[in-house]
């Protein structure tokens, strides 16, 4: 049945064509009816062959394709459709919500990319801006495809905003620009990246991470730039950096608003120059290498307090690709949980592959504070834990149950609209429920945090946060 749509007669724009391409008859009528009585030209085709046929004939200014249909895919077909009629303007629309086909899209000249059930309100927008006069008047830029290889790694997700970081991955991917990553910890910062590097098809070097939290100055300087035989004690022999490692593929510097300053000049140096110099060394070393860093901490407000230097927040975020906490996409839950449960199960060698209802509902009404991260630890421990195949409301816990206020009670931040909390009361009241639910053990917290050791007893510190008495500190397992 084709859907209820609300006709819109305004602003008629007659000279525009536009070509619909899907083997859905009753799709190719409704989007007939509604865009031609906008004023538009409409032509209508059931497959590529026929679509190519039509747009030599009526030479369309834009064209809606599917991506799924008999013979010729979609995909396949953008990629005729741009190398016959290189002015063409496509918006590809589709039913399912995976992360490769919206980047192989955008890379393959796609101008937008609309999920099924059609927003008609989103086609609208999407089609009077591509027809814009301004927009008629320029040229697609080249792009290349990228190949779909199923990894694991890959992200989902059909919330509007993951919509739109998939869209800015397949932009950027073959663009030698820094990108800068930002979001709270275990929301997958490290997944966008690791995804910019593989729909990258001009890089052949490797993806490199590095943590700019986990080591000491000294011993980072060497992790990213290597040192000389001799260089330092212990150097008994030259040893290559990250940067060297990485070539002409991607290095990911994790918690870049935890670099030292004199790291951050080092940095500096490498972004501006192309070049960096082993510890002990004399002379400079080119890189190839595509920095793509991220941060899960406020670097604006650390450069207006003097903490990072304003030269190298700018050089780093030449595009920005926030990623939103787990608690404003609520309707990707029900497919992370089933990539989720697919990559434990493989890992772990089991079946587990259903949730009770009403563990899928404690799920919905938690708010996450450990983001991703924290559902893959709760459907790990579950998947373990499970006798059968279906995890039930015994197996995850808390979730559902200690929300944030329920279990400061002495915190009185807590009692105050979410709009009065400063970025510090926030911080602390996060890291303080976090060592309550995991009962200060600081391992588990940093799991969930993302953070290091180190860094989690300087927050503990700068905080005042005291554990409960009873509670036995388990840093001096870890002493550094």
């Amino acid at each position: 049945m084709a859907p209820n749509i609300q006709l819109n007669t305004d602003t008629p724009m007659a000279t525009n064509s536009i070509l619909v391409v899907d083997d859905d008859i009753a799709i190719c009528r409704t989007l007939q009816l509604h865009l031609s009585s906008q004023g538009y030209q409409i032509t209508t085709a059931h497959s590529v062959e026929e679509g190519l046929k039509a747009a030599r004939e009526k030479q369309p200014n834009l064209i809606i394709l599917d991506i799924c249909m008999p013979g010729m895919s979609g995909l396949d077909g953008l990629l005729e459709f741009k190398k016959e009629f290189p002015n063409i303007h496509p918006i590809m629309i589709t039913a399912f919500h995976d992360m490769d086909s919206t980047i192989q899209a955008m890379q393959r000249g796609a101008e937008d990319y609309i999920h099924k059930p059609i927003d008609i309100d989103e086609l609208d927008a999407t089609v009077a801006r591509i027809l814009s006069p301004e927009q008629l008047d320029t040229v697609q830029a080249e792009t290349r495809p990228v190949s779909s290889t199923g990894n694991e790694k890959n992200m989902v997700g059909r919330s509007h905003a993951m919509k739109e970081i998939f869209k800015t991955i397949g932009l950027v991917a073959a663009r030698p620009v820094t990108v800068l990553i930002t979001g709270e910890s275990g929301t997958g910062k490290e997944l966008v990246a690791s995804a910019i590097h593989r729909a990258n098809s001009n890089a052949s070097g490797p993806f490199v991470a590095v943590n700019c939290a986990a080591l000491v100055e000294t011993l980072l300087e060497s992790d990213m730039f290597g040192h000389e035989k001799g260089a330092f004690t212990g150097a008994v022999a030259k040893q290559p950096g990250k940067f060297a490692l990485a070539k002409d593929g991607t290095i990911f510097l994790d918690e870049i608003g935890e670099l030292s300053p004199p790291m951050q000049a080092k940095l500096l140096r490498v972004l501006q120059e192309k070049e960096f110099t082993p510890v002990g060394g004399k002379h400079s070393e080119r890189t190839d290498a595509r920095v793509v860093a991220a941060t899960n901490v406020n670097l604006e407000e650390k450069v207006r307090n003097g903490e990072f230097r304003e030269d190298l927040f700018y050089r780093l975020r030449v595009v920005t690709i926030h990623l939103p906490p787990l608690r404003e996409r609520k309707e990707d839950m029900m497919d992370l949980v089933q990539t989720l449960l697919g990559r434990i199960n493989k890992q772990l060698s089991r079946n587990v592959n259903q949730v009770s209802m009403d563990v899928f509902t404690c799920m919905q009404e938690y708010n996450w504070p450990g983001n991703v991260r924290e559902l893959e630890n709760v459907l790990a421990k579950a998947v373990a834990l499970c006798p059968g195949e279906v995890i039930t409301r015994d197996l995850i816990g808390d979730v559902g149950h200690a929300q944030p206020k329920e279990i400061s009670q002495n915190n009185t931040i807590e009692q105050l609209p979410l709009s009065q909390w400063s970025l510090e009361e926030m911080t602390k009241a996060h890291i303080q429920r976090v060592l309550e639910v995991t009962n200060w053990h600081k391992g588990q917290a940093c799991d969930i945090l993302g953070i290091s050791r180190p860094r989690l007893r300087r927050m503990i510190n700068q905080f005042g946060l005291q554990a409960p008495e009873g509670i036995v500190d388990d840093d001096h397992e870890h002493d550094e």
